[in-house]
């Protein structure tokens, strides 16, 4: 037996021995187990082994499932288990609900100034704890860490922009046609807000909308992703170090309960705002539980991007942006180019050289220095890839690289370009989510707009050219809702993220805080 393990039971022993002579110091007792058993976990390299938490988090309490319900957390690159979380379901959601409206009572009355403070010093307590938050990601992501730590700077960017957005929540003064009349336009919080996020940015994805939301004066209920709750769990805990009040924040882990969990935060009356980030199916899903009480709705949906190199690019820029498009977080990340179309002239060049740089790739464990590319999340996530790069060299396809999954273990698969990949392959209708390019060759701008546009999804569109009409044109023609015009890189918190068609409704990031917001009008008579 480990000596950490020896150290728990003894103490436990004492919590036992405790409770038959002094029950008063049970609590006491109780509490040092807790922090005791989080510091076994300290081989995790955390510094602060209290960040890394491991139950639900309703009215500022930490709290296990009412049944005792739990399910593990694996590190994807090592099929380590990393811990166990409380798999909570009907009873714990309705609870953390309740919390967050009795919260916003109070909350929602604080000025925005008080809440941009409070805020900032949470921002101030993710930057002060940099290197533990970016661990956690790559712990249960599995991420390369220099990632994960791109992640973290990018997560608290958020809670930083928000902090400053409290406090322009203008309303408006609108000149009256009628005598004796003022028009006036005041913004308020909606309510409380529930939010549901995906596992490829666990820390990212809850500060977009929780930093909107709490900005605007709203609580929270969070569904973290089961694959990766504890840097959620993490960010609960700072918050309550910065002072934000309990019930504000709510976290419900839950696993087996999903469904049930999902709908009562779509259906539950108390709730006022759904902000959800995943799958478009599960998105319209959603939409669907909550138009029954006619609910205000962001989603960020799937997507199907476009990556256009026209000839007159820059093939070196264009290269090396497909590679940061396509291949960040090995390639599942919403807005990854998923369909890579290339001029005929220069196509051989550019599928040279593509193949050249990701063949450079190593893959492995997020925590290896030399490693550029971790695992996908699961093995249900090698599976699709698989079968999206069988499905295309079955028509015809070439493989220039990789085109397997690896050996050992963790969900890994090799970094893979396709060339000359038909459009009714799989990986041309759908999103892959893992590092496959797949490329297709076009011949003209009109062409190459109608196979971009030839999809129900529209999140992000990239291309690169130096033509300077053709970069207005085209730009103004993708159907999404962003566009990347020789970059490969869109996403930082102070732009407007969404997207059209079914990718989505609303936007998060600097329009974000208007999403939390209900708009009325005032009129003063009798002036």
């Amino acid at each position: 037996m480990s000596p950490s393990a020896t150290g728990i039971r003894l103490l436990s022993s004492t919590v036992r021995n405790a409770h038959r002579s002094n029950p008063l110091s049970v609590v006491s007792l109780r509490n040092r187990l807790a922090v005791y058993r989080m510091a076994s976990t300290s081989s995790w390299g955390l510094k602060d082994a209290s960040l890394f938490r491991s139950q639900g988090f309703i009215d500022g309490q930490w709290v296990d499932a009412k049944e005792g319900a739990k399910f593990t957390v694996t590190n994807p690159a090592t099929a380590e288990e990393l811990g166990s979380i409380p798999d909570m379901g009907l009873a714990e959601t309705k609870e953390a609900v309740a919390a967050a409206s009795k919260a916003f009572k109070t909350w929602s009355k604080k000025t925005a100034k008080e809440r941009h403070d409070l805020l900032m010093k949470f921002y101030a307590l993710m930057r002060e704890h940099d290197d533990d938050l970016s661990r956690l990601i790559t712990l249960e992501n599995g991420k390369p860490l220099k990632e994960a730590q791109a992640e973290q700077i990018y997560s608290a960017s958020f809670i930083e922009w928000f902090a400053e957005e409290a406090v322009r929540t203008y309303g408006e003064v609108i000149p009256c046609p009628l005598p004796g009349t003022r028009n006036v336009v005041i913004k308020q919080p909606i309510g409380v807000v529930s939010i549901l996020t995906p596992w490829n940015f666990p820390s990212a994805m809850i500060t977009r909308k929780l930093g909107a939301a709490l900005a605007a004066g709203c609580t929270a209920v969070i569904k973290p992703p089961a694959e990766t709750p504890y840097s959620c769990l993490a960010l609960a805990e700072l918050a309550t170090r910065a002072g934000i009040p309990p019930g504000v924040i709510n976290v419900v882990p839950t696993n087996a309960n999903i469904a049930d969990v999902g709908r009562e935060l779509c259906e539950n009356v108390d709730i006022k705002k759904v902000s959800f980030t995943g799958s478009t199916n599960v998105g319209k899903m959603l939409y669907k539980y909550a138009s029954s009480t006619m609910k205000k709705v962001s989603i960020e949906a799937g997507g199907n991007a476009p990556f256009i190199v026209f000839d007159d690019a820059d093939i070196d820029a264009a290269v090396e942006g497909a590679i940061s498009c396509k291949f960040r977080g090995s390639g599942q990340t919403c807005v990854c180019a998923n369909r890579i179309y290339v001029q005929s002239s220069i196509y051989a060049e550019f599928a040279s050289r593509l193949a050249e740089k990701v063949a450079a790739f190593r893959v492995g464990d997020g925590f290896d220095e030399q490693t550029t590319h971790g695992p996908l999340i699961h093995e249900r996530a090698v599976d699709k890839v698989q079968a999206h790069v069988d499905d295309a060299v079955k028509r015809g396809a070439q493989l220039l690289h990789g085109g397997k999954r690896l050996d050992g273990k963790g969900s890994f698969f090799a970094p893979t370009v396709l060339a000359d990949v038909p459009l009714d392959a799989l990986v041309c209708q759908e999103e892959t989510f893992g590092p496959l390019a797949a490329l297709t060759k076009f011949e003209t701008e009109e062409e190459v707009i109608k196979l971009a546009n030839n999809t129900p999804v529209g999140l992000a569109g990239y291309f690169y050219s130096r033509d300077v009409g053709r970069v207005w044109r085209v730009a103004e023609a993708l159907e999404v809702g962003m566009v990347g015009t020789n970059t490969g890189a869109i996403s930082q918190a102070v732009i407007p993220f969404g997207g059209v068609k079914e990718s989505g409704l609303g936007r998060e990031g600097s329009h974000g805080i208007e999403e939390y917001m209900n708009t009325k009008y005032i009129a003063f008579g009798g002036l």
